[in-house]
């Protein structure tokens, strides 16, 4: 193997491990009380349920980016000679990785679900807002506790 199609190689393999990295995941619920802290019950009584829209799809670069960093590299691998076949080779690589991963997030499902925003003001005086699937027998005006992020009928 000559020393460029090395240098090939390593650039189109750094280019794609970086990208892998770039992904980032957010929850996509939110969570009445930061998870440290441990978990107990707290009462109070129910003032507002909200029908609210959550997203459940995922946020990070998936397989779209590596299929179009490879091919990416190697339609880049295609053009010019030397150093240049080298540049072209990551330019490939990344170009690729992006146009990849913009075609797969376009063509995932972008469902959204209905879930419960829960509004408790709690016996001592403040308040919690839960986010929940479901709200079975719950009514405004509801004596609950508050477990587990979850609101319950008490």
């Amino acid at each position: 193997m000559n020393i460029y199609r090395q240098t090939t190689l390593a650039v189109s393999l750094a280019a794609a491990a970086l990208l892998s990295g770039c992904g980032s995941n957010s929850p996509s619920m939110t969570t009445g009380y930061p998870a440290s802290q441990v978990a107990y019950a707290s009462y109070g009584v129910i003032e507002s349920i909200q029908v609210v829209q959550v997203s459940s799809n995922s946020k990070g670069p998936g397989a779209g980016a590596i299929v179009g960093g490879i091919v990416g590299g190697i339609l880049g691998n295609q053009v010019g000679g030397g150093i240049g076949n080298a540049a072209a080779t990551a330019a490939g690589v990344v170009g690729g990785a992006i146009v990849g991963n913009n075609i797969e997030k376009n063509n995932r499902d972008q469902q959204s679900q209905e879930a419960y925003q829960i509004s408790v003001r709690l016996d001592n005086g403040a308040y919690q807002t839960i986010v929940q699937d479901n709200i079975v027998d719950l009514r405004v005006g509801n004596r609950v506790y508050v477990r587990d992020n979850r609101v319950f009928r008490s």
